[in-house]
């Protein structure tokens, strides 16, 4: 429980800092938001919890895969709020965009790529 524990902490502390860190100076995080850390981190976890290199290489080979969908969001949004739309309002709709995406994705995966959910 206490591993569990600590890494939750651990992957806490770097979104807070990323976000101190757009405080500061929005460009600078934003490029450290685009950094991929959970996903670093997630497989230094799952190397730790299991030592399985092919677990690893699937588990990153589809992040990337899930990643594409997830990036038209990030022009949506701010193109939505120039346009007044409010920020919930705007990031919902992202949001929404991207589970569709993500949907779509899976079933593309699924019947081409042979990858589950």
């Amino acid at each position: 429980m206490f591993y569990f524990v600590m890494k939750a902490a651990l992957s806490g502390l770097i979104a807070a800092l990323v976000s101190d860190i757009a405080k500061r100076s929005p460009a600078f995080g934003a490029l450290v938001a685009s950094l991929p850390l959970i996903s670093i981190m997630a497989v230094i976890w799952l190397w730790q919890d299991t030592g399985d290199e092919a677990r690893i290489a699937f588990q990153l080979e589809t992040t990337f895969w899930y990643v594409l969908p997830s990036l038209p969001m990030f022009m949506l949004v701010p193109a939505l709020l120039r346009r007044g739309f409010g920020f919930w309002l705007a990031l919902s709709a992202g949001c929404v965009l991207t589970f569709l995406l993500y949907l779509i994705t899976a079933g593309i995966l699924a019947r081409f790529g042979g990858i589950q959910l």
